[in-house]
């Protein structure tokens, strides 16, 4: 784990994220001298589930999944997080809030850290930055829902075409008439991630491929091919 610096980059990581966009430029210099940088190797924990956590996590550039660990002893992937995203906000409202995730770098990881004594003051400053807050968590804890729920009830190719159609928007890249997608996870992680097995993941993705609705690029790469095809599935 290294440090690092951002305060002078090209896009210093608070003008990425959400929660800090209507605050001013001597607001957001004033951000940055707090923030404490560091760098993530790939597969490096930033956070394991059950920990003391006081760190609100910003994703200055890289992947971090966030996962939790089944009664089973297997591990659920809940996010997938990239650029400009963010992650610990409850422990921001809670003291001695416990991690209920792990957190591991994708891949080499730059993060931004704030403490929970710098975001109590930056909302006493900017009380705007709480009611984004607010809505960020209601928005993941939506998408830890429909994960539940999909888990539970859609079939598994159902919910192997919606994690496709998810990758494409959060990391695709439109090339002509496809969309790229570097791939963030492994095989057995897509595999967690909508929990089925990864003969599954394989033998799906070979029938949608066989089907012309994505083609694949060794383990890493893919593209969507017919996008309205995969739609199909979810009944768009």
């Amino acid at each position: 784990m290294k440090e690092y610096s951002c305060q002078y980059a090209a896009e210093p990581c608070t003008r990425k994220v959400p929660i800090f966009a209507a605050l001013s430029d001597d607001d957001l210099s004033r951000i940055s001298a707090m923030i404490k940088h560091r760098k993530f190797t790939k597969g490096q924990p930033l956070v394991l589930e059950g920990a003391l956590s006081d760190t609100l996590y910003i994703i200055q550039r890289g992947h971090v999944k966030l996962s939790k660990t089944t009664p089973e002893g297997k591990e659920q992937i809940l996010h997938i997080l990239t650029n400009g995203d963010f992650f610990g906000e409850l422990s921001i409202f809670n003291s001695d809030e416990l991690s209920n995730f792990s957190a591991y770098a994708l891949k080499d990881t730059s993060i931004c850290m704030l403490t929970r004594t710098d975001m109590e003051q930056l909302m006493r400053d900017n009380p705007d930055i709480s009611l984004r807050l607010l809505k960020s968590v209601t928005k993941r804890l939506a998408h830890t829902e429909n994960l539940a729920q999909s888990l539970a009830t859609k079939d598994p190719e159902i919910r192997i075409a919606c994690m496709i159609m998810e990758l494409g928007d959060k990391y695709g890249k439109q090339r002509g008439a496809h969309i790229h997608i570097d791939l963030p996870l492994s095989r057995e992680e897509l595999a967690s991630y909508v929990g089925v097995t990864r003969e599954t993941i394989s033998r799906k993705f070979s029938r949608f491929e066989d089907s012309g609705l994505i083609e694949l690029i060794g383990n890493k790469q893919m593209l969507i091919i017919d996008l309205a095809g995969l739609e199909s599935y979810m009944g768009y």
